[in-house]
């Protein structure tokens, strides 16, 4: 009889082909999981450094969204007008006939200050802000009040220095801030149509020091958007007057009004005169500073001479 032919022997249970075959069944299992985490992993990964260049964007100015520059650093401006509707804000508050805003709007203009006068204007507040400055990032000095910065608090400027203070500013600083105040005050009443006599200096007008030190206090956090009118009820016309250059001497900061569609910003320039009627028309912010020094005048003004308040005087 031929001989019957076996198959292979089969291997015992434990045995190393067994295993082997248990191994590369396993292998056949993991190697679908480990694709998966690896995927994962990568995308993890990617996810996380979207968000962290999102997040970069952001910080530097990207979070007003849609951006029209209404005033490029480079720019030298005879004068650029654009008119919107005047908001109900000036409704609550008595109105001046020739003064309260019929006509409402936002200007800005470089042939009012001149670079040289804006680098006088701008060592005056260098002297003052020499005396204090906030812990946070954002410093005021106010020459009619006598308010100024320091640490987290403010202090008389006047009554803490007293007779010291003249051996900070001269007549001659005093002088030419009540120049720079009468110039602006102008151009303001020229644009929309007004007499510049019926117009008031209303409080508060100061200097600001902005940098990108952390903020200490609900003080030094200048970048929320406001509305003057509402803030301070005295203020018809708002005015900034720029004593520093955007991205030459700071970065950030760019003044942003805030619209629907598209915001519109002004890029600081020395010696750029920025003003707008202060009612809702006119919401608007300041970027974050992020490099830098930023300095600038506000210069506010009203119809209503109850509010009004006299130049700073050198005493």
């Amino acid at each position: 009889m031929a001989p019957q032919r076996r198959g292979a022997p089969k291997a015992p249970e434990g045995s190393g082909a067994a295993q082997r075959r248990r191994r590369n069944s396993t292998k056949s299992v993991r190697a679908p999981r480990e694709m998966w985490r690896k995927w994962l992993r990568a995308a993890v990964l990617g996810a996380c450094a979207a968000l962290a260049a999102l997040l970069l964007w952001c910080s530097l100015g990207g979070d007003d969204g849609v951006t029209e520059v209404l005033a490029h650093r480079g720019e030298v401006l005879l004068g650029r007008f654009i008119e919107v509707p005047c908001s109900e804000d000036y409704d609550s508050h008595r109105r001046f006939e020739g003064c309260s805003p019929r006509k409402c709007g936002r200007g800005v203009t470089d042939a009012v200050i001149t670079r040289d006068e804006a680098q006088r204007i701008r060592s005056v507040a260098e002297k003052g802000l020499s005396l204090g400055g906030s812990d946070g990032g954002a410093s005021i000095l106010d020459l009619h009040s006598g308010a100024l910065s320091v640490g987290r608090h403010f202090v008389n400027l006047y009554r803490y220095f007293g007779d010291k203070i003249q051996n900070i500013f001269s007549e001659e600083d005093f002088q030419l801030y009540r120049d720079v105040r009468q110039k602006v005050q102008h151009a303001i009443a020229q644009a929309f149509g007004i007499s510049a006599s019926s117009l008031y200096l209303t409080k508060p007008t100061f200097f600001s020091r902005i940098n990108s030190t952390e903020a200490r206090t609900a003080h030094d956090e200048y970048w929320h958007a406001h509305v003057d009118k509402v803030t301070y009820g005295s203020f018809d016309y708002t005015s900034l007057l720029y004593l520093s250059d955007y991205l030459d001497d700071f970065g950030g900061g760019r003044f942003v009004f805030m619209e629907e569609g598209a915001n519109k910003t002004v890029e600081p320039r020395a010696g750029r005169v920025s003003f707008f009627t202060s009612g809702s028309e006119n919401l608007h912010r300041v970027e974050k500073v992020h490099w830098g020094t930023r300095y600038a005048i506000t210069i506010a003004f009203t119809c209503n001479p109850d509010h009004g308040i006299a130049d700073p005087v050198f005493t």
